[in-house]
């Protein structure tokens, strides 16, 4: 198996996290504890984590000159990215949330192309737009059961903030992940992450009534700070080590689907006609553009 193809088997595996994540959360959120402070408490467990598994591994000197692109790219990747995504899922729905994520990619391709000065070609475009139609269609006309959302206009644009703030994360931590060993980047990013997260989510931490949550609660919260913020974070940069960051980003198509097959596990959806039309467009939206970028290595 080449370093290629892992590389897709890491990304596809953080979105499949990624797609539970919206259920998940949603049901820890803002009941039992409100977004902010849920960041913080996400924040301090992957902090831990990542230093604690840094002495593990062989010790990097970060560069001065780097300090700079790392505390950006804590800020658009953890701090704004983290704070306006779960404050935007507590006022909207799980399945507008993950539609509103699916701009990331078209933000990629804007910053790539401002940052870097990114050709962007023909087939990664209409990849682009065959994902996005797809994503539109399954979240506008296959989901069966409507659920009612506080504010959710300020909480979709909340949620496309962050998908904007993604997008340009994944563009400026791609030399970075060239350079440096994931988990000593990620424990730099998460340490200046903290710094941006605790004026937000002190207070609202300080709320918590942990005696009063139900044990499945906790096991979300561990979830969210094992999986959603570790693994996701790790498998992440080893993909965007060796592919696009359009084609890391790309995968966020598969979110929609991923809730929507969660969301039949449970018993909470159904499927149609239109969920299998749309979920085809969002594969061959993915396929369009991975397979670009496999024919440009050649």
């Amino acid at each position: 198996m080449n370093k290629r193809t892992l590389a897709l088997i890491a990304v596809s595996i953080a979105t499949l996290i990624y797609g539970v994540n919206y259920t998940i959360a949603k049901e820890v959120m803002p009941v039992y504890v409100k977004p902010f402070g849920f960041i913080l408490i996400r924040v301090i467990g992957a902090t831990t984590i990542f230093w604690v598994l840094s002495l593990f591994v062989k010790s990097q000197k970060i560069d001065k000159s780097d300090y700079k692109k790392i505390l950006l790219a804590s800020f658009f990747g953890v701090g704004l990215n983290m704070l306006t995504f779960f404050k935007g899922l507590s006022l909207t729905t799980p399945i507008s949330a993950s539609v509103m994520m699916v701009t990331s990619p078209i933000m990629v391709l804007i910053f790539s192309s401002i940052l870097i000065k990114k050709n962007i070609g023909k087939q990664r475009i209409i990849g682009i737009i065959i994902g996005l139609v797809g994503a539109i269609i399954l979240i506008t006309y296959g989901n069966s059961h409507e659920t009612e959302a506080t504010n959710s206009n300020w909480g979709n644009f909340l949620v496309f903030v962050n998908a904007a703030s993604y997008g340009l994360y994944l563009v400026i931590s791609k030399n970075l992940i060239e350079k440096y060993h994931p988990i000593i980047l990620v424990k730099w990013l998460y340490l200046f992450g903290l710094i941006f997260t605790i004026p937000f989510g002190y207070n609202e931490l300080k709320e918590v009534i942990w005696q009063e949550m139900p044990t499945n609660i906790y096991w979300s919260i561990g979830f969210v700070v094992v999986f959603t913020s570790c693994v996701t974070y790790l498998f992440n940069l080893y993909g965007l080590s060796k592919l696009k960051p359009t084609t890391v980003s790309v995968f966020i198509y598969l979110q929609p689907v991923i809730a929507t097959i969660y969301a039949l596990i449970v018993g909470s959806d159904s499927l149609n006609l239109v969920k299998i039309g749309a979920t085809l467009l969002i594969f061959s939206g993915v396929y369009l553009v991975t397979k670009q970028v496999e024919n440009s290595v050649k």
